[in-house]
């Protein structure tokens, strides 16, 4: 499977695992089976991707678009992700925004120094890294939504 095909999936499974099989299952009409193959990187499975419009269901439900993002980053496009009407008022400010960048770096720091300690970084922490990695990234948004508040 291409470099391209398993990021995809890797995108699509915290998809899924951010709404929750279950509700996964209902949004989309597909079975728990379906879904699995989806993000399976079994060869048997490597040219099934998800649908389009079970995408745009399930990250209707979801806290983040993963795949949204995750073929705009293949693109080398940068979303602008706000999960709050535009006209709510967003606790804190740059201020706020800088101290839980520097503690969120400081928890992916730590993950980090953990994965490598034995000189390998598993599966499992690599997942970690990437959601702290994730973390991050909304951190970052937030504060560029401050900062564009503070410059109009």
């Amino acid at each position: 499977m291409s470099t391209v095909g398993r990021y995809l999936k890797k995108h699509t499974e915290a998809l899924v695992k951010d709404v929750g099989i279950e509700a996964a299952c209902e949004l989309t009409g597909k079975s728990k089976a379906t879904l699995g193959r989806y993000y399976s990187d079994y060869p048997e499975h490597a040219d099934r991707f998800i649908p389009v419009d079970a995408v745009a269901a399930l990250e209707e439900a979801a806290s983040y678009p993963h795949v949204t993002s995750a073929l705009a980053e293949l693109k080398g496009i940068t979303l602008h992700f706000d999960n709050e009407p535009r006209n709510s008022k967003r606790e804190g400010g740059v201020n706020a925004d800088v101290i839980a960048l520097s503690q969120r770096f400081a928890m992916l720091m730590a993950e980090y120094n953990q994965s490598i300690e034995d000189g390998v970084i598993s599966a499992n922490e690599a997942k970690r890294l990437l959601k702290e990695t994730l973390a991050i990234q909304k951190v970052l948004i937030d504060m560029k939504l401050h900062l564009e508040d503070e410059t109009v």
